[in-house]
C-alpha cells in the first residue's frame, strides 16, 4: 500500500514583517513536497524571504517553518571571504588535514575520527567540482583567486558534496556565463531531492517539476514547468476576463432593475398621496394600505440594493482574478537612426583588463548587438570603456549618437529624488505634464511618479532607471545594456522585452540570458574572448570542449 510522501517543508500561519513595520507574510500556509519546485512571483513577493526563513537565516514574525530534513542554502548574492582556500569554502579543511596527517604517518585517534568513512574526500571534492566546470581549481587556492561566477558555482559545490535533503536555490544563475549556467542546469537535472529555486531564468524554470506561483501572499501550485505553467495561466486569465465581462453585464442588469423598481414605487406612493388627498376610501383603510406600501418598498429597495451589492462582489472578484502585469510601452521617434548612419567606432580599442579590440569596428543604423563571452571575459569593461565611463588602455571608442547607459547596479538613480524628478534631471526643459505622461507609459501612474527612489521594489527601480534614460533629452540613439534581466522578475523581463520592441535607435546588450537576447531580436551576436569576434548564426553554439566559441567566426579577429 502506497502511502502519501511528507511534505519537506511546512510553513503553518508563517507572518514576517520588516524592523520597519513593512509587512511580507500574513498567515502563510504552504507545503513544499519531493521534486524539484520553481517559486516565481513579481519582485517585492517575498520569494528571496520564504526562502531565508526555510533556511533559518531569518525567524518568522509568527507561525512557524518545519522541514523534514537538512537544508542547504545559495543565496542571490554570494560574497566569500577572499583569504579562504577553496578546501574551506567547500568544508572539508578538516577532514583533509586529518587525513595528510595520517598519511603521514601520524596515527592519532582525533585524525581517524576526523576523517571517519570519508577517505575519499579529495576525489569526491575533484569530480564535484569537475561537474561544474572548475576542475581546474586546486583546493588550496583561495577565493581570492577565482571570478564572481566561479564563486557561486563552488559554493553549489560545496553544497552538493554536503547531499542536504532541501536544496534551496536563489536566483543562481546571476552572473554566470552560458557555460557556467550549462553547469548549473545539468547539476540540477541530476539533483534527487528536494529542491525549490527562485528564477527568472526560463531555462532553468522548464527543468523543474511544479511552479509555485507566490502572489498577495498566498502560493497557487501549477504542475509541469514553467512553459506548462504560462499555458495554464493563459487559459485561467482568459476564463477570468470573461468573468470580468459577465459580472459587468449583471452589474449593468442590476443597476437597470434598481432604477425601474425606484420609478414604479415612486409612482405607487404619487398613486397613494392621490388617493390619501382624496379621502375616497375610509381613512383607517387608507393608513393599512399606505403602512403595507411603504414595508412593501422598504422591502422591494431592500432587495434590490443587495442584489446590486452582490453584483458589485462578484465584479470585484472577477477583477482581482485578473493580473494586472501591464506592459510598458514607448513610442519615441526622435530614437531611430537612419540605416546607413554610423552610431558606433572602436579604433585599436585596448581595454584596462586584457581584452582588445584590434582594427575598426563599427555599428551602423539601429542594430541590436548581443555581446557573449565567459565571466572575467570584460564585457562589462567594454560597456564602460564606449560609455566613457573608463578610459581606454589604448586606441578610441567614439560614438556618433546620443548614448546612454544602464549598468548592473542601476546606480543612475538619485535615492533621494522621486520618479518624476529622477527623470526630469535627465530631461530638464520637459514641462511637468510631459514628464508625467512619458512615465504613465513605464507604468509610473499619478502617485507612484512621486515615490522616493529608495522606497522602490527591485522591478520598480528598474523601470524607474530605464525611463529615467530613454526619455532623457536628447533622446539616445545608442542604448548599452549590461546585465539587464539580473533579478528582474518574469513580468518585469517582459516589460522590458515590450519597451526595447518600441525603441527605433542602436543597442548594445550583454547578457547570458539567451532566451531574453533572442526576444529582443538580437541582429549581430559578438563574442569576446581575449579580441572581439561576430558569431555566425542566429545564435551562439555551445561545444562541449569550448563553450561559446562558435564553429564558425567571421569578422573582427584579434
Amino acid at each position: 500500500m502506497s502511502t502519501v510522501p511528507t511534505p519537506s517543508i511546512t510553513c503553518t500561519s508563517l507572518s514576517f514583517t520588516w524592523p520597519d513595520g513593512t509587512p511580507v507574510f500574513d498567515g502563510l500556509q504552504a507545503a513544499f513536497g519531493p521534486g524539484r519546485t520553481g517559486l516565481i512571483g513579481r519582485n517585492g513577493s517575498g520569494k528571496s524571504t520564504l526562502l531565508k526563513l526555510v533556511a533559518g537565516e531569518l525567524a518568522p514574525t509568527d507561525g512557524m517553518v518545519r522541514t523534514a530534513d537538512d537544508v542547504g542554502y545559495l543565496p542571490q548574492n554570494v560574497t566569500l571571504d577572499t583569504a579562504l582556500r577553496v578546501d574551506e569554502v567547500l568544508g572539508i579543511a578538516a577532514t583533509r588535514a586529518a587525513l595528510h596527517a595520517i598519511e603521514a604517518g601520524d596515527a592519532r585517534e582525533e585524525h581517524f575520527t576526523a576523517v571517519g568513512d570519508d577517505w575519499d574526500v579529495e576525489e569526491r571534492a575533484a569530480a564535484t567540482l569537475d561537474q561544474l566546470g572548475l576542475g581546474h581549481i586546486g583546493l588550496d587556492r583561495t577565493t581570492g583567486e577565482v571570478s564572481g561566477g566561479e564563486s557561486v558555482l563552488l559554493r553549489l559545490a560545496a553544497l552538493l558534496l554536503r547531499r542536504p535533503g532541501v536544496l534551496l536555490l536563489d536566483e543562481p544563475t546571476n552572473n554566470l556565463d552560458l557555460y557556467a549556467r550549462r553547469r548549473l542546469y545539468a547539476a540540477v537535472d541530476a539533483w534527487s531531492g528536494v529542491l525549490v529555486v527562485v528564477s527568472h531564468d526560463r531555462e532553468l524554470l522548464d527543468r523543474v517539476d511544479q511552479i509555485a506561483d507566490l502572489r498577495d501572499g498566498e502560493v497557487t501550485w501549477y504542475g509541469g514547468n514553467f512553459s506548462a505553467y504560462e499555458e495554464a495561466l493563459a487559459v485561467e486569465q482568459e476564463a477570468a476576463e470573461r468573468m470580468v465581462r459577465v459580472a459587468e453585464a449583471d452589474l449593468r442588469k442590476q443597476k437597470r432593475e434598481l432604477v425601474d423598481a425606484q420609478v414604479k414605487l415612486a409612482r405607487r406612493k404619487r398613486y397613494g398621496q392621490k388617493m390619501w388627498d382624496q379621502k375616497r376610501e375610509p381613512k383607517v383603510v387608507m393608513g393599512n394600505r399606505k403602512r403595507a406600501a411603504q414595508e412593501s418598498a422598504g422591502k422591494h429597495r431592500i432587495l434590490h440594493e443587495e442584489k446590486l451589492a452582490e453584483a458589485k462582489e462578484r465584479l470585484d472578484d472577477a477583477v482581482e482574478a485578473v493580473r494586472d502585469d501591464d506592459d510598458i510601452r514607448v513610442d519615441l521617434p526622435h530614437t531611430a537612426v537612419p540605416p546607413g548612419r554610423t552610431v558606433l567606432t572602436l579604433s585599436n580599442l585596448s581595454l584596462r583588463y586584457g581584452a582588445s579590440v584590434r582594427g575598426e569596428f563599427e555599428i551602423r543604423g539601429p542594430e541590436r548587438i548581443a555581446i557573449v563571452g565567459r565571466n572575467g571575459a570584460g564585457k562589462t569593461t567594454l560597456l564602460r570603456t564606449i560609455s566613457g565611463d573608463l578610459a581606454p588602455a589604448g586606441g578610441e571608442a567614439i560614438t556618433h549618437a546620443p548614448m546612454r547607459f544602464l549598468p548592473q547596479r542601476l546606480d543612475v538613480l538619485d535615492d533621494e529624488l522621486t520618479v518624476a524628478e529622477n527623470v526630469a534631471r535627465q530631461a530638464p526643459d520637459a514641462t511637468n505634464n510631459r514628464v508625467r505622461a512619458r512615465l504613465a507609459r513605464f507604468l509610473f501612474r499619478g502617485a507612484k511618479a512621486d515615490q522616493r527612489a529608495a522606497t522602490l521594489s527591485g522591478g520598480e527601480r528598474f523601470r524607474a532607471a530605464l525611463a529615467a534614460l530613454m526619455l532623457a533629452e536628447p533622446a539616445p540613439q545608442l542604448l548599452l545594456l549590461d546585465e539587464p534581466t539580473n533579478n528582474l522578475d518574469m513580468a518585469s523581463v517582459r516589460q522590458l522585452s515590450s519597451a526595447l520592441e518600441s525603441y527605433e535607435g542602436a543597442l548594445i546588450v550583454a547578457s547570458h540570458d539567451l532566451p531574453f537576447l533572442e526576444s529582443i531580436g538580437i541582429t549581430r551576436w559578438l563574442l569576446l574572448d581575449g579580441g572581439l569576434s561576430e558569431l555566425a548564426g542566429d545564435r551562439p553554439q555551445l561545444t562541449k570542449d569550448r563553450p561559446e566559441i562558435p564553429t564558425e567566426v567571421v569578422g573582427y579577429p584579434e
